[in-house]
């Protein structure tokens, strides 16, 4: 990973345009070619960023970044670099998921009905830059559906899927993808906020899920 501290100014052009003034900012480089811009807010999200398949090409102050697919461009212009190194962080074991959501996740996958008559499954742990999606799917009309699975939803997945979905309508072989909150237990501030973000919100039944009937089963 390269990390590069420097006064710039950045322009994003493509089927959007959007301009960053020249301020300090952080850019980071993966090994997987992506390149992400940050400030000091905003906690982990970034200013704006690009996906591989991409190519950086350093032209003295002025840095593209070009799409290997759809062509679109992120161009930095840089004053001051105030920063440059590379680190080798070796390949990453994973997030080692809660017990619990690892197995919703692999039952979910396997009734992917759940969500509703004609889903299919695309697959488990769909990788992004930022990290993986639980899972990918289509729905009845062939559209893409991403799914974040909790044991209890709460705002921070929410947003943690917001962020999936932001990269995964910039590929075009997927876009338009809409999202599914699925959770055991789903707090009402987090139904708020994916309601208001447009995503849907599923609540999970654990036992159901395994095929266990209900120890005290009811007639409607």
């Amino acid at each position: 990973m390269r990390l590069v501290i420097a006064r710039c100014s950045v322009d994003y052009i493509g089927r959007l345009t959007a301009h960053l003034p020249m301020a300090p900012r952080l850019v980071l480089i993966k090994a997987d070619g992506s390149v992400s811009i940050h400030a000091d807010d905003r906690a982990f999200k970034p200013l704006n960023w690009m996906n591989p398949p991409c190519k950086l090409k350093e032209d003295g102050g002025t840095w593209t970044v070009t799409h290997g697919k759809t062509g679109e461009k992120l161009v930095l212009t840089m004053e001051e670099i105030l920063h440059d190194s590379s680190h080798e962080l070796g390949v990453d074991p994973g997030l080692i998921k809660d017990g619990v959501e690892a197995h919703l996740q692999e039952l979910l996958a396997e009734h992917i009905t759940t969500l509703g008559d004609g889903y299919s499954l695309i697959r488990r742990e769909y990788m992004t830059a930022i990290g993986p999606v639980d899972i990918l799917c289509r729905d009845a009309g062939g559209a893409t559906v991403a799914v974040e699975i909790k044991r209890r939803g709460e705002i921070d997945g929410v947003e943690q899927l917001t962020r999936y979905l932001e990269l995964l309508n910039r590929d075009p072989l997927l876009a338009p993808v809409r999202g599914v909150f699925a959770a055991q237990e789903i707090k009402p501030q987090a139904r708020v906020l994916a309601a208001d973000r447009g995503i849907d919100c599923v609540t999970l039944d654990y036992d159901a899920l395994r095929g266990i009937e209900p120890e005290n089963p009811t007639l409607f």
